[in-house]
């Protein structure tokens, strides 16, 4: 990926909370999904540079697949990181609390949780088995992309109230751009 401009064309339409989309379990990636993900993987990271996003899950642009792509770009270069089937093997004892935000409830930020580290597998592009060993930003960016996969949003990690209170704020700004 370069850092030039994605052509807008390329660009998928984020899905917005509380759509049901970003509650539901993904499936597996298949070996019939591999033209898909060729397609598809280019443009979720335009999508996800030009939100400007650290991470995006397939569920997020209205895919059903376990997939997901991350960059946080240490040093502001590219560093992009396709996760295919990933699942979390090991999570560490330590916890860590950091402020997290989403694209698909975008404007809203809250203190999460997590384990401070964890280890990922997952398969590359070519289908070839990976595995990361993570702590700090990319544990957390790690953990948030896998949950989206399995329909849990960042929010689900909250108390209720304050749950609740920033999926009315959503709607309600929705409300507020329709009306504008």
């Amino acid at each position: 990926m370069t850092s030039d401009k994605p052509d807008t064309a390329d660009l998928l339409p984020i899905v917005m909370a509380p759509d049901p989309r970003l509650k539901a379990k993904t499936r597996l990636v298949t070996e019939a999904d591999r033209e898909t993900l060729r397609r598809v993987v280019p443009r979720m990271f335009a999508t996800m540079y030009a939100a400007p996003g650290i991470g995006l899950a397939a569920p997020q642009v209205g895919l059903d697949l376990r997939l997901a792509v991350i960059d946080l770009q240490p040093d502001d270069k590219p560093a992009p990181i396709t996760l295919i089937n990933p699942k979390i093997e090991k999570v560490s004892e330590d916890h860590a609390i950091r402020e997290e935000g989403c694209l698909s409830i975008p404007g809203q930020y809250a203190n999460v949780t997590r384990p401070a580290g964890v280890t990922v597998s997952y398969e590359d592009m070519d289908g070839n088995r990976q595995v990361i060993e993570a702590d700090g930003l990319l544990a957390t960016c790690l953990q948030h992309e896998i949950d989206h996969l399995d329909g849990v949003l960042f929010v689900d990690h909250l108390s209720a109230l304050k749950r609740n209170m920033i999926l009315r704020k959503m709607v309600k700004e929705k409300r507020l751009k329709k009306s504008s």
